[in-house]
């Protein structure tokens, strides 16, 4: 990670992978299941301006199966995508699925959601997981405790998070050093625990980044807490975390986070918001939200935002994506998700641009509450 320059704590880098160059601040787009909902192929996301793709190990794992994506070239290979790809650890399904798993120091029982089968992942499963993925950067297996969850046993997650970690880095390192990995520089990437505890926080932060790995994520955040506590989370961690290691602050989230991770010196983020409001009908303009299934815009003939030159707001009107979403047909939900990951992607080039120009700082005022509005 180079820094190129700051901005109070708001930092401009370039992020250097075995797959390509990432620009940052930058969004990952979310491709779950090696697909970004709504239709939209790895193609499409160059189109898109998008960077990084992001893929699940758990979802992958079950269905179509590891093996299988490692028989088919890795992602690479089985997407198209041919830049950087961040594959989760599966950590985040310890959160999601609580209800179909049971924590254990080796690793995590699950039942498949999707037939009920056992599975079982570890910090050494997932790392094999990964690897058969071939992704750029793999995430370490963590535990993401709820907000809130008790002193007690949010220390004891933390604990156990950093002891995982180091068995992810012993095995990535034994993994990558295999004559038939597809990717001998995969990255790994440690994440930061803690719930809403300051101190753990803290804490838990200098331990991990003496492990000196590629990089760092801020995890447990935007599960139900209010944004206030997380932007103060970030504030307590980010003095902790490396200056030369890039800063991923996991699911998150709406254009204003975004605004406000990066004034706060995050440099990564990735968020299923834009596709998934998208499939709705809630589309991100550069004044604000708004919803197109409202009567309003049966007969208007106007782009989703008149400002913005995406595919979609070169071509449709707010009228016909609005009948195509109320007739259910696919393409308005393409059309809309097309939108909305433009438009995060264009939101993190004008960061850029305006950190290259020393004018952050009036840029996130003039934004940050607007991005957010509902028309």
């Amino acid at each position: 990670m180079e820094i190129l320059s700051t901005e109070g704590k708001a930092r401009r880098g370039v992020f250097e992978t075995p797959h390509g160059t990432v620009q940052t601040p930058a969004f990952m787009n979310v491709a779950t299941s090696a697909a970004i909902k709504g239709g939209v192929s790895a193609h499409d996301l160059q189109e898109l301006r998008c960077q990084v793709m992001l893929c699940n190990t758990y979802h992958l794992h079950v269905r179509p199966g590891d093996d299988l994506v490692r028989e088919m070239g890795g992602l690479h290979g089985f997407t198209g995508w041919q830049g950087p790809i961040l594959t989760d650890s599966g950590g985040f399904q310890v959160f999601s699925l609580s209800g179909l798993r049971r924590i254990k120091e080796e690793g995590v029982h699950f039942h498949s959601h999707v037939d009920g089968k056992k599975l079982f992942i570890g910090p050494e499963e997932s790392m094999r997981i990964q690897s058969h993925l071939g992704s750029t950067i793999a995430m370490a297996f963590d535990e993401c405790v709820e907000n809130p969850a008790p002193y007690a046993y949010a220390k004891e997650s933390c604990e156990r998070t950093t002891r995982w970690l180091k068995r992810c880095q012993a095995e990535m390192a034994r993994l990558n050093s295999l004559p038939d990995t597809i990717n001998p520089h995969q990255m790994l990437f440690g994440i930061n625990q803690g719930c809403t505890y300051d101190d753990l926080r803290a804490e838990h932060m200098k331990e991990i980044a003496a492990l000196d790995l590629d990089g760092y994520a801020i995890g447990g955040l935007a599960v139900g807490e209010p944004a206030e506590d997380m932007y103060r989370i970030i504030e307590a961690v980010e003095p902790h975390m490396p200056k030369d290691k890039i800063r991923y602050l996991m699911g998150v989230g709406t254009p204003e986070n975004i605004l406000e991770a990066v004034y706060r010196g995050v440099d990564l983020f990735d968020c299923v918001m834009p596709s998934r409001n998208a499939r709705h009908g809630h589309v991100f303009t550069w004044q604000g939200h708004r919803n197109l299934i409202n009567n309003k815009y049966a007969r208007d003939d106007r782009p989703i935002d008149e400002t913005c030159d995406c595919p979609t707001c070169r071509r449709y009107s707010r009228a016909y994506i609005r009948h195509l979403l109320k007739a259910g047909e696919m393409l308005g939900m393409r059309l809309a998700v097309m939108h909305n990951l433009y438009f995060y992607n264009r939101l993190m080039e004008r960061i850029r641009e305006a950190l290259d120009e020393g004018r952050f700082t009036e840029f996130y005022r003039a934004h940050v509450n607007m991005l957010d509005r509902r028309i």
